[in-house]
């Protein structure tokens, strides 16, 4: 554990030495909660939503894409039931004085019985080497399904309780199980009460006209009120989906984890609509195509897993999470839900508009149920990040950081250098930025010894360092260093594109999944 946050703290300080991530308003102390994206920070976010928006648009003939506002009419949400339903329950510690949402602790409480089920597992592993049946182990071994027994006890009461509202006896739960603040150690806790998480503002030139809105707490919605309008301009056709990207605002009182849980955060959702009936077929297709999605970054199936959902919304019939294994554990990263109609059926009677499709094969009409995909975008930039940054030891016994980045999302593509700052070196140099930058994301550097700048390159994920010598004068050719294996190679100049997209096109990588 102590491990996992060394590196998480490194991670954090990483990102802002390297220019990915800083504190909002820093020079005025900042913004419990709320981060910028920095030159390479937002560089990498945006090729991550742009490799989402390939995979989830482009290539799925029945899937478009719209961008809907930020600010929607107030019965939006009345609808939904983030009025009524949109709530945390929290609890303070009265030494500490922090406050927590008391699901939170109970649910990190249970997953310390999975850590022991795994260090068991790990033990096992080890003790038998290559005779070792995992699968088998699990099922079997008296240590891990009694750790397991009592970590789904948990989950399964404290899903009752929330379900049941009955907060007082959550805080009992919590003092049952002895938990303590992770911060002081006191177990001296308030009682648990709901929090609503909406931002509200106001519209309007006065305050005695203006107009009660909210910053909307998720994006989902904007897609469920223009359903008719799509699908009768795209002429969509049941199964067909609407995708979109975008910022939501949530009052997280309990905002932690660096970027993971933030006020101000951007989503990548897709509702996929489909007959009454099917949904569970589409259910299980999405969870299957969104793992892959994941997996085609490469960075391998043990960092993920399926959580289904105990405890079901209120909109859902069937819900799951991808967990991601972050520095400090396995976390949701995205979520796959059966939304049934309810979305659509509660915004046709709040608005008093047909929501419906005219099924021309069936000939009938029937509100879709919904499929949805929702990824938070920090979140996925946390999970690329965090996994890409490493120590590494070198043959000659020196370390170097790298943030091996998949190519295809690092900021910088390629950095060329002059050996020196001389002798048409430079000049060089700059011709192949002018000629590579049409195609990709570039940079010129000139700035120290060339081994420094490798070293400088490889910490800030840049997969090429392209060097011009003065051979490159008599020749044509450069030399080319790949990050992550420090291989370098002697090509033509007329060679740097195909090598390089070669790497980083989108098709390369998303043909794995």
């Amino acid at each position: 554990m102590a491990k996992q946050e060394d590196h998480f703290k490194k991670v954090i300080a990483h990102a802002k030495e390297y220019g990915y991530i800083f504190q909002s308003s820093e020079i005025y102390d900042g913004l419990s909660a709320v981060y910028d994206y920095a030159q390479n920070g937002a560089e990498l976010k945006k090729n991550i939503r742009e490799y989402w928006w390939k995979s989830m648009v482009q290539l799925h003939g029945n899937i478009v894409g719209i961008d809907a506002a930020i600010f929607m009419h107030p019965t939006t949400w009345k609808a939904s039931g983030h009025v009524d339903a949109f709530n945390d329950p929290l609890i303070d510690n009265k030494d500490s004085k922090k406050r927590y949402r008391a699901d939170v602790l109970v649910e990190d409480h249970a997953e310390k019985l999975e850590t022991k089920a795994q260090k068991e597992i790990k033990k096992a592993a080890k003790r038998f080497g290559d005779d070792f049946d995992q699968k088998q182990f699990e099922e079997t071994n008296p240590k891990v399904l009694k750790y397991r027994a009592e970590k789904q006890a948990i989950l399964d009461k404290l899903g009752l309780l929330l379900s049941e509202e009955r907060l007082a006896e959550v805080k009992e739960f919590i003092e049952e199980l002895g938990i303590a603040c992770p911060i002081s150690g006191s177990k001296n806790w308030t009682d648990v009460r709901q929090f609503n998480l909406m931002f509200g503002t106001k519209l309007g030139a006065s305050a005695d006209s203006a107009m009660d809105l909210y910053l909307r707490p998720e994006t989902a919605q904007g897609i469920f009120v223009n359903f008719s309008n799509v699908q009768k301009t795209g002429r969509m056709k049941i199964p067909f989906g609407i995708a979109q990207t975008g910022k939501a605002f949530r009052n997280e009182i309990v905002a932690r984890q660096f970027i993971f849980r933030m006020r101000e955060f951007e989503q990548m959702e897709m509702q996929f609509f489909v007959k009454p009936g099917t949904q569970m077929e589409w259910y299980d297709k999405w969870k299957e195509t969104r793992l892959n999605w994941h997996l085609s970054l490469g960075f391998g199936e043990e960092n993920y897993r399926f959580h289904d959902h105990e405890k079901l919304a209120h909109y859902a019939d069937a819900a799951a999470d991808i967990e991601f294994n972050f520095s400090f554990g396995f976390k949701e990263l995205e979520g796959i839900h059966s939304r049934t109609d309810f979305d659509l059926k509660a915004h046709e009677e709040h608005s008093g508009k047909k929501l419906q499709y005219f099924d021309h094969e069936e000939n009938e009409s029937y509100v879709p149920y919904v499929v949805e995909t929702s990824i938070g975008l920090d979140r996925m930039f946390l999970a690329v990040f965090s996994k890409a940054l490493q120590e590494e030891e070198l043959e000659n016994n020196t370390t170097r950081t790298v943030l091996r980045l998949p190519a295809v999302l690092a900021p910088v593509k390629a950095a060329i250098f002059p050996l020196v700052k001389k002798d048409g070196l430079p000049e060089m140099a700059r011709k192949i930025v002018e000629d590579l930058k049409w195609d990709f994301n570039v940079i010129y550097d000139e700035k120290d010894a060339v081994g420094r700048r490798y070293r400088r390159q490889d910490a800030a994920g840049t997969p090429f360092c392209i060097t011009v010598d003065h051979d490159s004068l008599e020749d044509n050719t450069v030399t080319i260093r790949h990050r992550d294996t420090m291989e370098q190679k002697r090509v033509k100049i007329e060679e740097l594109k195909a090598i390089i997209d070669n790497e980083v096109n989108m098709r390369n990588w998303l043909t794995k999944m």
